[in-house]
Formats: structure tokens, sequence, C-alpha cells
């Protein structure tokens, strides 16, 4: 009699990574991996300039250069696609971008032309070849002087850099919290703008198949199936005879979600030559092409009574979402505002957003697409009062916690809290980081005259959203069981 077969604990047990092996032995399959017969390979020319009028794009010593098959500029682009995605808000400028710029450049490194040839040094030689002539423009990158009154307006049709702008909350019921306050504090508060930097930089690869007319595209992406749909409506092949692979990403971030123009690209170019062609990003060229993350900024304010309690909050934020909107770019600012209320019952509330464009790389979602922006705010605001008080930063934490008793809870920004009791998760981290020995040490050193920082944070995270007024287009997933032959089920879950 043989003992019965003990099945895998995955509830409290640690869970080996089945993906490690390959990935420490060199094994992995990443784009650049894959090679097709025929493949050829594509570099990019860059605008050199923040914001310029393309006066002549020459590229006919490029087209002459040994090994070239294909040079597209910003007319052929305009004419074989549409126009990239952006995110979409009621009352939205929304500015018309192509996979190429044709006319004008907005930021340094987007797109003027794609040199397609039958190595990637080929490829790169010749795009050097490309000669473009420039028409300087005003460049503006200080969002907030984007916004002044005379200020260099980077999509004329316009007449503004606002790209849009939202108000939420009471901003009377705000304005008096703050005339009734007994305290209040007020500060600018900037999250800088960074560069996602990926182990792998991105990288996509399309082999188009004219007889059945299909596109298989490799992408370096994080969302394949979002990426299926959007490329099938930017390069006019029905979604059904679109496939997308993603082999390893390589580190994303959030930053290879969208869809980018090189898949557009790559994907142009093989259904006019009819072979597959390649393009892996440099390291200079992610830092320019790939979208930034962050780069928000608002005026602060919290009014509270004597004993800590907070009786209204406002805020002025002014969003740099770059020279263009981006597939989700606009839209993560509002995350910013839906999570402005964070872990507090904070009374009345008022908050004005505005998303502005400046002559810099576009902004989209980067590591937890503006909720840690709205918590930063929070919290740094939050630090302020106790300060001003002269309390602990975490007993004002401790009284302005949204109680039990008031769940489920309509916060003042639009979203309701099923469930939650965050005092107890104070207490546990409080007693095992040893926290008041960690003051009893600040004092200690400080009279000696070294400084000992310790930090707060308190927050709640909007995420894993399902279908709701908040995931454009509704959201949606799917699951499969097949019961096979041999007796076995296969689950297949998104």
């Amino acid at each position: 009699m043989t003992a019965a077969r003990q099945l895998p604990k995955f509830v409290g047990e640690p869970v080996r990574r089945r993906e490690d092996p390959r990935l420490i032995t060199g094994k992995a399959t990443y784009v650049d991996d894959v090679k097709l017969p025929g493949m050829l390979h594509m570099a990019i020319v860059r605008s050199t300039h923040a914001h310029a009028r393309l006066v002549n794009v020459d590229v006919s010593r490029a087209r002459a250069a040994p090994g070239v098959v294909l040079v597209l500029t910003g007319a052929d682009v305009k004419a074989a696609s549409d126009m990239m995605p952006t995110a979409h808000q009621p009352g939205m400028n929304s500015a018309t971008r192509y996979a190429l710029a044709d006319g004008t450049v907005r930021f340094v490194g987007e797109g003027i032309a794609a040199v397609i040839a039958t190595d990637r040094y080929k490829a790169a030689d010749a795009a050097d070849l490309v000669e473009v002539e420039y028409e300087d423009l005003p460049v503006v990158t200080d969002a907030r002087r984007a916004l002044e009154p005379g200020s260099p307006v980077i999509h004329s049709e316009f007449g503004t850099n606002l790209c849009v702008n939202i108000p939420m909350g009471d901003k009377e019921a705000a304005d008096a919290a703050f005339r009734d306050a007994d305290v209040t504090v007020r500060q600018w508060m900037v999250n800088s703008r960074l560069i996602p930097n990926p182990m792998e930089p991105r990288a996509a690869l399309a082999s188009f198949d004219p007889g059945d007319e299909t596109l298989t595209v490799w992408s370096s992406t994080q969302a394949p199936h979002g990426l299926r749909g959007t490329l099938s409506s930017l390069v006019r092949v029905p979604e059904h005879k679109v496939r997308v692979i993603a082999p390893e990403v390589g580190g994303g971030f959030g930053a290879k979600i969208a869809a980018y123009p090189e898949e557009v690209l790559v994907s142009l170019a093989s259904m006019r030559l009819g072979r597959p062609v390649k393009w892996v990003e440099s390291r200079s060229e992610n830092f320019l092409a790939t979208t930034h993350g962050r780069d928000i900024q608002a005026e602060v304010e919290l009014a509270a009574r004597r004993d800590g309690r907070i009786i209204g909050e406002r805020l002025r934020i002014v969003a740099d979402i770059g020279a263009y909107n981006q597939q989700a770019g606009a839209s993560i600012p509002t995350l910013t505002l839906l999570m402005l209320s964070g872990v507090y019952k904070m009374g009345a509330f008022y908050a004005e957003l505005n998303e502005v464009y400046t002559n810099k790389t576009p902004v989209d979602a980067y590591r937890g697409a503006g909720r840690p922006e709205a918590t930063y705010f929070i919290e740094r605001a939050i630090d302020m009062l106790a300060r001003k008080l002269d309390m602990d930063p975490a007993e004002v934490r401790r009284r302005n916690f949204i109680p039990p008793s008031e769940f489920p809870f309509a916060t003042p920004t639009g979203l309701h809290y099923d469930s939650g009791n965050y005092e107890p998760t104070l207490d546990k981290a409080l007693e095992v980081s040893g926290y008041q020995e960690l003051r009893r040490r600040q004092q200690e050193l400080r009279q000696q005259g070294r400084y000992l920082g310790i930090g707060l944070s308190a927050y709640v995270e909007l995420c894993g959203v399902g279908p709701s007024f908040i995931v454009a287009g509704g959201g949606w997933e799917s699951s499969t069981l097949r019961l096979e032959r041999t007796g076995k089920a296969t689950v297949l879950t998104g």
C-alpha cells in the first residue's frame, strides 16, 4: 500500500518561484533572443530639440546606405496608421500624436524617422545620415509656469497648455472649515519626475504573414492583451488576426503597460516588407523615449482642532504630463485625487487638479501610478500638523483614523471603503519597531547634536480594481476550466 500523495500547501507557506532557474542560468527568452528567418532591424532618428518645427527631413542618404531596405517618415506613418491612444476625461484637451512626428517635435527623443536595415549596426549608421532641419520654437519645462499668461503654448490648437481641470469636493465647506480651525498647516510639496530604469529596456519584433494577413508581435510589454487590441486599431489589422507574445519583460514597473510608437513602427514596416522587423531600445533611448513617472506637485493644507482632529483638507494640484497625453498619462493624477483622504476622516474636503503640457517626455504609469503621490501629500501634512501641535505623529494619525464603526465608509473623493480597522496595525508597527525606545533615543542623540529620523506612514491603496467607473472600458476578466480525457483538470485564469 502506497502512502497518499502529499498535496502542496499554498496558504501560509513559502512558494518557490518557478521562473528563477531559467533567469539566473541565462536560459530565459527575451525579445532580443528571438531570431526569425529574414529578420530586419530598426533604428529611430530622434529629435535633439525640445520644441521645434521640422523644416525638412532629408532621408535620401539613409535610403541609399548599405543594407537599408526602408525608411519611414512621419508622413508615411500618418497615412498608414491611426493616432496613438490617449487617456480620456470630460473636457480634456487631448493632443494628437502619431508614431512619428510630422511637422513639429515637442520633446527631446520624439521619433522623426525609422530606418530599417539588414542588421542593427547598418540601421544605426544609416539613421545618422538622416538630415533634419529644425526651426526652434519657445520651450516650457515648468508646469506651473506653463499655466501662466504669455507662456509658450505647446499645442497651438488649444491656445493653452492646460490639458484638463478637475475640481473635486465641496469648496465652500472646506473654506468654512479653515475659517473655523484652531490651527492650519500649508506647504507646497513635489513628487519629482523620474525615469523608470528596467534591467532590460523595451523591445519589439513584428512578423506579418501576407498569406493569411496575420500579425505576430513579440514585445516586452506588461499588458499583451491590451497591446493586441490597441495595435489592431492602430495598424488596421482585425484583432482576431493579431497575436502579441510577451516573453520575459526584464522589469516593467508600469512603464511597459502602454502601447508605444515603436510597436506600431515595427508592425508597419513588417506589413510593408513582408519580413520580420526587430527594434531593441538602447539605454539612452530608454531615458528619453520610455514614459517617465510622477512629476506631480501640490499646495497641501490641513485645518484642525487643538486636540489634533482634522476638520478640513484643501489641495491645489499641478500635474506635468509632458508633451502628449499618453495612453494612461492623464488618468494617473486622477488616482491621486481619489486617494487624497487616505485612511483618515478628514471632514470638509476640496481639491483642484490641473494637468499640464510641457516640453518633456510624456508621463504614464509607474510603481503605484498616482496613489503613492497622494500618500506622500497626506502623510507629510500629518507630520507638519503634529509638529505644529507638539503632538506625537502616531497619536495624530490615531485620532483621525476612520473608526471601524463607520464602515462601510464613503470618502469625500467618491470612493467606498467596505471595511477597515487601522489602529491595531499602527499599534503593531509601533510595538515591533520599538517606537517608544526609538523616540527616547532620538531625544538623547539630539542633545549630542546628532539627528535620528523616524518616519510613519499609514495608507490604503486602490488596486486590483474590477469593473468600475475607475477603469476605462469597465474592466473585465475571465477564467476557463478544462476537464481532460486523462481525468486531469486544467485551469486558465487571467
